[in-house]
């Protein structure tokens, strides 16, 4: 670890240097810097982040440092204050992006589905479409009342002028046959597999 307490000579001539020549900064930073290094360490336990964020702040002072008013704060305090919002935000982004090895992971469940279910829920959706648009015009329209918008029997009765016991006859015939049609491909696909 570094370490330095001693004040900088003429540090406010320095400063006022640096504001408007760059090159300037390099005795501030040389006396500074063990400093920023050593309270950035304790706060954060790697040495390479503790590098980053040195680093970091040393960019941040230089990019601001026109806008560093001495009659505010004294040097150090305003240079500490950049140092301490930079492992703030450091710790504050780290706590947000935790970690975690698959092996912890492997015996978790998600809630959501396993991407071949979802491939089959889709194959599945996509054949019953085809079985749906092979139906007549009425039984689409009752089957897309029935269960598209939900509606009742008896509400769908009343849109399209059948009686409630015949809709409901339709809906069951129109389900029995898309039924079949599903099983039939679905016995179809397992003879390809299969390769019969």
């Amino acid at each position: 670890m570094y370490g330095t307490t001693a004040v900088l000579p003429n540090e406010l001539a320095l400063v006022s240097r640096a504001r408007v020549e760059p090159a300037a900064f390099a005795a501030v930073y040389d006396h500074y810097f063990p400093r920023v290094y050593n309270y950035v360490r304790y706060r954060v336990n790697d040495p390479a982040t503790a590098d980053d964020l040195t680093a970091q702040v040393f960019e941040r002072v230089l990019a601001r440092i026109r806008g560093y008013n001495p009659e505010r704060a004294p040097f150090a305090a305003w240079l500490f204050a950049i140092a301490r919002n930079a492992v703030s935000d450091h710790l504050r982004a780290h706590k947000r992006r935790r970690w975690l090895a698959l092996d912890v992971l492997s015996g978790r469940f998600s809630a959501e589905p396993k991407p071949e279910e979802i491939l089959v829920r889709k194959e599945g959706h996509a054949e019953l479409l085809a079985a749906v648009a092979r139906l007549s015009d009425r039984q689409r329209n009752l089957i897309g009342l029935k269960f598209g918008a939900g509606l009742t029997n008896r509400r769908i009765a009343e849109l399209t002028g059948l009686s409630e016991s015949n809709v409901g006859v339709i809906l069951y015939r129109t389900m029995r046959r898309l039924r079949a049609e599903m099983s039939a491909e679905e016995c179809d696909h397992e003879r390809e597999r299969l390769g019969q």
